[in-house]
């Protein structure tokens, strides 16, 4: 098994023929601390949980998706704008290539949701969504309407605040992440994405209920947050699926 690559603020390599473009708009992170073995059974086959300072983590991340197209074509119209709210964890395979495992999706387009299902595996789910500006918060709001669990729901409000300048090791090793682990066809793949560096910025939390994190199959947070962050947002850009991780499954 090969060391885990570095965790670098740009992306290590180019996609250069983009399976999917979009755009990720006003991004709120929050994630807490977990123990790795907590996690290790909810990754894919072929991966192991990567971890910073010996804790792995889990992350709520809420955004608009905008604009997504496929190949080089033209965003599509209106179903390729929506909002989203995802669970995920952090993984590594026996190339060093560490990503993301989703572990649930939430978007409020249909269409992109079965898309997500049948086409890449992916455990998408369509609920009722929203993002909102108002009075320097940024909230989000998300009512899971299937598959089930029906209801689980998330309400999630932030102050963004000043800008991150100097990003620290724990933030680059959430938010650096040039690519997903995802099971699919019997088999382990890596999908790379690229972008710009992310502009971030500290966030305060106003309001964090949800039973999504739960709901995903893992531990319901418990505390406060080990890291808050905003982003307004980059262009990305996905690639074709790769070969299989390869890490034996234990």
């Amino acid at each position: 098994m090969h060391q885990p690559a570095p965790v670098t603020p740009d992306a290590p390599h180019a996609v250069r023929s983009p399976l999917l473009t979009q755009q990720w708009l006003d991004l709120t992170f929050v994630h807490w601390a977990v123990e790795p073995d907590a996690v290790a059974r909810l990754l894919p086959p072929g991966t192991a949980p990567d971890t910073h300072e010996g804790a792995a983590y889990v992350g709520l991340i809420a955004f608009r998706m905008h604009r997504v197209g496929w190949l080089r074509l033209p965003a599509v119209p209106y179903l390729g704008s929506f909002p989203e709210t995802n669970v995920r964890l952090y993984s590594v395979d026996a190339h060093g290539r560490r990503g993301v495992v989703f572990r649930s999706l939430d978007a409020s387009r249909l269409i992109p949701v079965v898309a997500g299902r049948l086409g890449f595996g992916l455990p998408y789910a369509w609920s009722r969504m929203s993002v909102r500006r108002a009075a320097g918060t940024v909230g989000y709001r998300s009512r899971r309407r299937w598959p089930g669990p029906r209801g689980a729901y998330s309400r999630l409000t932030v102050r963004p605040g000043e800008r991150v300048e100097e990003a620290s090791g724990l933030e680059h090793f959430l938010t650096a992440r040039w690519g997903l682990h995802s099971a699919f066809l019997g088999s382990t793949r890596y999908l790379p994405n690229d972008h710009p560096r992310w502009p971030l910025h500290r966030a305060e939390l106003v309001e964090c209920d949800e039973n999504l994190v739960a709901a995903a199959g893992l531990p319901a947070p418990a505390g406060d947050p080990a890291s808050v962050l905003y982003s307004p947002g980059v262009p990305v850009r996905l690639g074709r699926p790769l070969r299989p991780a390869g890490i034996p499954a234990p």
